[in-house]
Formats: structure tokens, sequence, C-alpha cells
């Protein structure tokens, strides 16, 4: 008990003299990364404000007041008019599917170039690096083409398969490289004990990069759910569409019902959220970790 009390006064006197020695310049940052912080946030919170007025509300008040009282008329009738928790479903276990294929194949690929070795792998990471740089908007006639002629078009299978293909292809440039520095010594000494490919990618190769792969996984979720418009020009159906199309078909060419826009904003980040606080643990460790220790 002395013991730790002793180590807590100490802990507390490095922190006092810590903030004691600190310097103008150090305020300074310190201040302006509470205002860059205040500015990120200022969306969300007049996102907040506005999603529980009313339209009469809004119109007499503006967009950064507080509302005269809590109404949540936007929420339900964005609720009841997109049919939201199908939205929702459509969301989820499309970006799941995806961020799972986009990894498995991102880990595949990166080991045949990093660590395999494969013929001219230089020019097939420059192919990809290219693919990656290529607008989305480039990519809707031939997709168009391809997805109608073998019966997949207005399925969400085809964003599963769209989205897989390019989120692997810009997580095969980044495993790549990171495979490239793997130690050749730990490599050389499983093959002469006998290891197979299959059992060094499996033994050695994975658990070590399995932090990287969950970051790649969290980011690639995000980044799918988020996704308008291809699924826009793919997904004609309402029972097949995803949240941020749920949310464009709220506003018209000549009115928008800001309320209610805000209202359902507010409540499809709600599962990205959660999503993020489940992984969150997750996420930093392998940011901190890296890929090779």
């Amino acid at each position: 008990m002395r013991v730790q009390a002793r180590r807590s006064n100490a802990g507390e006197r490095a922190i006092f003299h810590a903030k004691k020695n600190r310097s103008i310049g150090d305020w300074a940052i310190l201040v302006l990364l509470c205002v860059g912080g205040l500015l990120m946030l200022f969306p969300f919170i007049v996102l907040l404000l506005n999603a529980f007025k009313t339209a009469a509300d809004y119109q007499s008040s503006g967009p950064l007041r507080l509302p005269h009282a809590l109404s949540t008329a936007g929420l339900m009738k964005f609720w009841s008019r997109v049919n939201f928790p199908q939205k929702v479903w459509n969301s989820v276990w499309i970006s799941a599917l995806v961020a799972i294929f986009g990894v498995v194949l991102s880990m595949f690929n990166s080991f045949a170039l990093g660590i395999g070795r494969v013929r001219g792998r230089r020019w097939i990471i420059l192919l990809i690096m290219l693919a990656n740089m290529m607008p989305q908007e480039a990519l809707l006639y031939p997709l168009y083409i391809m997805f109608k002629g073998i019966n997949l078009y207005n399925s969400p299978w085809a964003i599963v398969i769209i989205f897989t293909v390019i989120q692997s292809a810009f997580g095969t440039y980044l495993l790549s490289s990171v495979y490239g520095t793997f130690p050749k010594a730990i490599l050389e000494a499983a093959a002469i004990d006998g290891a197979s490919r299959w059992r060094i990618f499996k033994d050695i190769v994975f658990p070590i990069s399995r932090p990287t792969l969950s970051v790649m996984l969290v980011f690639f979720f995000i980044w799918t759910w988020n996704e308008y418009m291809i699924p826009m020009a793919f997904l004609v159906d309402n029972a097949t569409q995803t949240v941020p199309i749920a949310i464009s078909s709220l506003s018209g060419d000549r009115l928008m019902d800001v309320t209610t826009t805000a209202a359902a904003s507010l409540i499809s980040l709600v599962p990205t959220i959660i999503f993020y606080l489940i992984f969150q643990r997750t996420l930093s460790r392998g940011i901190t970790t890296g890929a090779v220790k």
C-alpha cells in the first residue's frame, strides 16, 4: 500500500510539473486544437439543433438557435416514409460483406505480391494504384452494361461485388508495401523447417498483420456505408436501397424539408457510431501497433 501511495504521489507531482512547465507555444497549440475541434463539431451541432425542431420552429428561429420545444416529428416522418429499418439492414449487410470480402481479398493479393514475389509485381501494383485514382463516374457505364448482362442490375449483390473490388484494390496497394518489408529471415527459417506457403501465411503473416487488417475492416465498412453514387445508379427498387439513398429522397428540385433531412442525417449516423465504438480499441490498437513488430 505504501509503495502504491508513493507511486501515485510521484505521478501526481510529475503531472503538476508538466503542467507548470508548459510554454506559451504549448498553450497556443492547445488553444488551436480546441478551436479546430469545435470547428469540426460545428456541423454536427447544427444538425443536432435542427433535428428536433418543427418546420415552423425552423422558419421562425433559423438554423442556429435552440428549439423552443423538442420535437420528434422529423424522426417519425423519415422513419415511416422510407421504411428506415429496412434501409439500415440493407446498408449493414452490404457494408459488412464488403468489409470482410475486401480484407480477405486484399490479404491474399498482398501476400502474393509482397511475399510471393510475383513476376512483374511492380507493374501490377502500379496498375492497382492507377485504378484507385480513377473516378467512380468513369466506371458507371461499363459496370451498368456488365451487370445488366449478367442479370445483377438492381441487386444488392452488384454493390457487394463492385465495392469489394474497389476496396480490395486500395487494401492490396496498402498491404503489398507492408508485406514487401516483411523480415525475410523469418520466412526463410519457416521454409527450412518445412512450412508450406499456406502455413507461413496462416501461422506467421496473418497473426502479425492482424492489427492492420482490423483497421482496414473498420474503414471499409464506414466507406461502403457512406457510398452514394454507384448505389443510386444500381439500386432502383425501394426495397434494395441503402440509407444514403433514402436520405437523398427527402429533397426535391424546388423543395427540401430541412428538419426531416436533419433528423434523417442524425439517425443515419447512429449505426456507424455504434460500429466505431464497438471496434474503437481494435482500431486504436491497429494504428499504434503497426503491421510488423
